[in-house]
């Protein structure tokens, strides 16, 4: 029997809250993911050994543990959680938000490290040279690093946008696994393979599952060559001039 690929409501529902949860976790680490990596790559500080294993140790960590310490922080209960509510009425913990927070633990690592070596790979001559001609710091981070990082800042963007499609761990520790709420693809198929008669939802949600990380690694590599042709048109045209 041929399995059909048309989604269910739910399963929709599944997709849609992964690929939302997914834009706001890249878009919430695009920034501060992009400026770590600066910083680490091109800065030298006290304590940048104690920060560079910070931030990549939620690579190394059960997924769990992160969530589990999400938990005990910005829970309802948490110290900075009972503040957040009590204050604000924000809420965390199992909701959708929540797990933009564990998807964004879990996946700031990755854009760090494409952004750290990325930066690296950048001649630090032709910043000099930028300096030179009275760019100031922030008009040379703007006009030369960034721009000759950028297809390395797009894969980390990828990278991040598609660990978070596949987060788990942390996100049923911290979140949980409430239907329409917090349930993403990973947590969908995980319920259906629980359940009798859950093998073919759960074989249509791995392939729709498998075509989006396809697509990402697409775009991401249509992006970068576009990047690339940019920059390599501007060198011409410089060493033209």
């Amino acid at each position: 029997m041929w399995l059909s690929l048309q989604p269910t409501p739910e399963e929709l529902t599944a997709l849609w809250l992964s690929l939302k949860i997914g834009l706001w976790c890249t878009a919430l680490i695009a920034v501060p993911g992009i400026v770590t990596g600066w910083l680490l790559a091109r800065v030298r500080f006290p304590g940048k050994a104690i920060v560079d294993g910070l931030v990549h140790l939620p690579l190394v960590l059960p997924p769990v543990v992160p969530g589990y310490l999400l938990l005990l922080v910005l829970g309802r209960q948490g110290s900075l959680g009972r503040w957040l509510y009590e204050n604000w009425g924000i809420a965390l913990a199992f909701t959708w938000q929540g797990a933009v927070v564990a998807s964004a633990l879990m996946a700031f690592p990755l854009m760090v490290r494409a952004v750290r070596l990325a930066v690296t790979l950048v001649e630090p001559r032709l910043e000099e040279a930028a300096r030179t001609l009275g760019a100031g710091p922030l008009r040379v981070w703007l006009t030369v690093t960034v721009p000759l990082a950028l297809p390395g800042i797009l894969t980390g963007l990828v990278l991040a946008f598609a660990r978070s499609l596949g987060e788990f761990g942390a996100t049923v520790t911290f979140v949980g696994n409430v239907a329409g709420e917090t349930r993403t693809l990973p947590l969908a198929i995980y319920t259906y393979t629980q359940i009798p008669g859950g093998d073919g939802p759960a074989l249509r949600l791995v392939v729709i599952s498998v075509l989006l990380a396809l697509a990402a690694l697409w775009a991401s590599e249509l992006g970068a060559r576009r990047v690339e042709r940019m920059l390599g048109a501007s060198g011409r045209e410089y060493a033209g001039a």
